[in-house]
């Protein structure tokens, strides 16, 4: 008997939402207009759904205030905080396309994005982590005379200090948006859910990241979609510590959150695994997210013990494979019996697999689920595009609603990714069985996933090319215990360059690149390991810094 191709269409039962992000919003406040839509544990502060509504509103006028417009671009750059939420729906219902800019970036990539995306004005927080966001922005400006807009949120009651100068503080974008009679809802009726509405910046193998262009239809049907599967109602509380630039947080989080009328939970602006912990039991969270190393962090924490978790039913875990002892512990120890495993990209809004509430331990731990309702996927030979029979590894693909718009602005990158059937190649070797379970077995590609982060090693390396000392550089993926995987690079050193050390180029790095692409380990080489035709092999590479590393 010939094996079934690997090939599975997800459940219709359920039709897609088409409407628009911002009327999403509306029908839930309808109704549940005093149900508790977001908490903020680092500030105390906490809005029911209607409140959340007028705040969303004002912010949507303030913003329009500016002279923002349907398809304009702002950037939204801050950790996980309120009034990245409130952004969030702002710029939904006025169409604004809103750009996520990761709080790791530096000058450098701050002005790759705002120029490349056209952006407009930016939101961010004046600092974080001893990093002034507010003088890089300053250093990126002149460049870029679009950018004409900077709000800086400072703490309430003011506290604008010497930043504010050239920005707008956002108590007095709010206090215009209060003063505004701008008909907002007029604005919606104008909007279209295949209207782009995000964008995401995902590392490039060019060097530079691409935006990953997402429309409302994309980005609410996949947050509702994961909400569904979870089984979440107005009564769940989500614990939300994975990012809010991600797609984890402000789809699978946010919008999973508001499609349902259940409640956000920020339990701090960065991850930090006591917050979590308290987070989720004095707010009686039903659901937590994190990647596997989030989870290992909770359950090892010294603080554990004294935080009742009961409320806990389900949560979710992806950004990379999951152990199996962390499986087990968070289905004994945490009790969330229910905990979920997603597999998706940036490009498909972003998760295309998932395992079911009531699917086996071992289902959860060696594969990513099965396919998503109203989505596609298949399992293709990377050679000739043939799909492969089902326990045959090959390239994952995946069509429907939430494949991206397309890269902005870069029409031949996003026909290199998505086919002339409208299907998403995700890179990704992946083996799906007889009951259409997948398993993600490696990748075609060399991209390095680092604690969820996804690291495109070419990025890297163009990015130490500039380094005086450095002739050539190739970067890999080395294992490591804690963040799964960690970056090594071989250097060839110019003429007369005795030696590089690891702390030269951290040094190199630091200010200029998230810190979460800087190298751990630097390995000086007279020659790359090359095959016939010149290319580098970057697997021998690979395994030759597992045994020097000793790995």
């Amino acid at each position: 008997m010939t094996a079934r191709p690997s090939h599975a269409t997800g459940s219709t039962d359920v039709p897609l939402l088409e409407t628009t992000i911002g009327a999403d919003l509306a029908a839930t406040v309808a109704r549940v207009p005093d149900g508790e839509a977001l908490v903020e544990c680092a500030t105390g502060r906490r809005w029911t759904y209607r409140e959340l509504w007028d705040d969303v509103t004002a912010v949507a006028r303030g913003l329009a205030s500016l002279g923002l417009e349907k398809g304009d671009r702002v950037g939204i750059w801050a950790p996980n905080c309120a009034e990245w939420t409130l952004v969030q729906y702002a710029t939904a219902r006025l169409g604004v396309v809103l750009v996520n800019v990761n709080p790791a970036y530096r000058a450098h990539e701050l002005g790759y994005v705002v120029g490349q995306s056209g952006m407009r004005a930016i939101v961010a927080v004046p600092e974080l982590k001893g990093a002034s966001f507010a003088d890089m922005i300053e250093q990126v400006r002149p460049d870029h005379p679009h950018l004409t807009d900077v709000v800086l949120i400072g703490p309430p009651g003011g506290g604008a200090g010497p930043w504010a100068a050239n920005s707008t503080a956002w108590e007095a974008l709010t206090d215009a948006g209060r003063a505004s009679d701008l008909d907002v809802g007029a604005v919606e009726a104008t909007l279209d859910p295949g209207d782009p509405i995000n964008i995401q910046y995902t590392s490039g193998t060019t060097g530079f990241p691409k935006g990953a262009t997402l429309s409302h239809r994309n980005i609410l049907n996949n947050g509702f979609a994961v909400g569904e599967l979870l089984h979440y109602t107005a009564d769940d509380r989500i614990a939300i510590p994975v990012p809010f630039y991600h797609c984890f947080g402000m789809v699978m989080g946010n919008l999973a959150a508001t499609s349902h009328g259940a409640t956000m939970v920020i339990p701090a602006p960065m991850f930090d695994p006591a917050a979590t912990l308290r987070a989720a039991a004095q707010e009686r969270c039903t659901s937590l997210y994190g990647v596997p190393t989030m989870f290992i962090a909770m359950l090892s924490d010294p603080s554990y013990d004294e935080h009742d978790l009961s409320a806990l039913r389900t949560g979710i875990m992806a950004g990379s494979p999951c152990p199996v002892e962390v499986m087990k512990q968070v289905i004994d120890r945490m009790g969330a019996e229910e905990v979920s495993i997603c597999y998706g990209m940036t490009e498909t809004s972003p998760v295309s697999t998932q395992t079911r509430t009531d699917d086996s331990v071992e289902r959860r731990v060696s594969t990513v689920g099965r396919v998503h309702p109203n989505l596609e996927v298949k399992v293709v030979d990377p050679l000739t595009g043939d799909v492969v029979p089902r326990g045959t590894a090959g390239e994952l693909c995946t069509r429907g609603y939430s494949v991206m718009l397309g890269y902005w602005e870069e029409p031949a990158k996003t026909a290199e990714a998505i086919d002339a059937d409208a299907w998403m190649h995700t890179g990704d070797l992946a083996v799906m069985d007889d009951e259409g379970y997948v398993s993600v077995t490696g990748r075609i590609k060399d991209v390095v996933i680092r604690g969820g982060e996804n690291i495109y090693p070419r990025e890297v390396e163009e990015f130490l090319l500039t380094h005086p000392d450095v002739l050539d550089v190739q970067v890999v993926g080395v294992p490591d215990e804690r963040y799964g995987e960690e970056l090594m690079a071989w250097v060839r050193l110019r003429d007369g360059v005795g030696t590089l050390t690891v702390e030269s180029v951290r040094e190199f790095c630091t200010g200029r690149l998230a810190h979460y692409k800087v190298p751990r380990y630097v390995h000086v080489v007279e020659e790359f390991p090359m095959t016939v035709t010149g290319k580098v092999r970057k697997v021998e590479m690979r395994e030759e810094s597992r045994t020097l590393l000793g790995l």
